[in-house]
């Protein structure tokens, strides 16, 4: 991966509706290599996707609760079926398996307290557990999707 590749990682995180012609121009190649630079990028799995980012509170999602859980059982079995019950779990944004206290970490969305008690009583009847402990997000400070590529030029994002 090279120093285009790399900005044109950084672009397409800052606008994937950015047209071939414009992202071509932004790292002064012709539109036909760079068309074949984000499709290697694509087949090579470093781009896995490209989506839409949409506001949690302009659809009436606004609560977002940090879930830590501790479990007895550090099975294999255990694990896969853990990790398939919570990832079909529709508010369930993110799932990590943990190191130190806390086995695993869950980001949720849901609408409001009532909405995290609902999803709360499907998770404790869904799997044994340990502990669950949830912190709820007064305010996001900072939210983006974009990692630091590293080695990619600075580029100015337009709007």
């Amino acid at each position: 991966m090279d120093a285009t590749d790399r900005k044109i990682l950084t672009l397409l995180q800052a606008d994937a509706s950015l047209s071939i012609a414009e992202l071509a121009e932004r790292v002064h190649l012709s539109q036909t290599p760079c068309w074949k630079r984000v499709q290697r990028l694509e087949q090579k799995g470093v781009i896995t996707r490209r989506v839409a980012l949409v506001s949690p509170e302009k659809i009436g999602l606004g609560l977002t609760v940090f879930v830590a859980i501790e479990t007895n059982d550090h099975s294999s079995e255990w694990l896969a079926r853990f990790a398939e019950t919570v990832s079909a779990m529709p508010e369930v944004m993110e799932l990590y398996r943990m190191a130190g206290e806390v086995d695993y970490q869950l980001r949720v969305v849901v609408a409001d307290m009532a909405a995290y008690d609902h999803f709360y009583k499907r998770l404790i009847a869904a799997m044994p557990l340990k502990n669950v402990t949830s912190r709820f997000a007064m305010e996001r400070i900072k939210q983006t999707t974009a990692l630091p590529v590293p080695g990619a030029p600075a580029v100015a994002a337009r709007k």
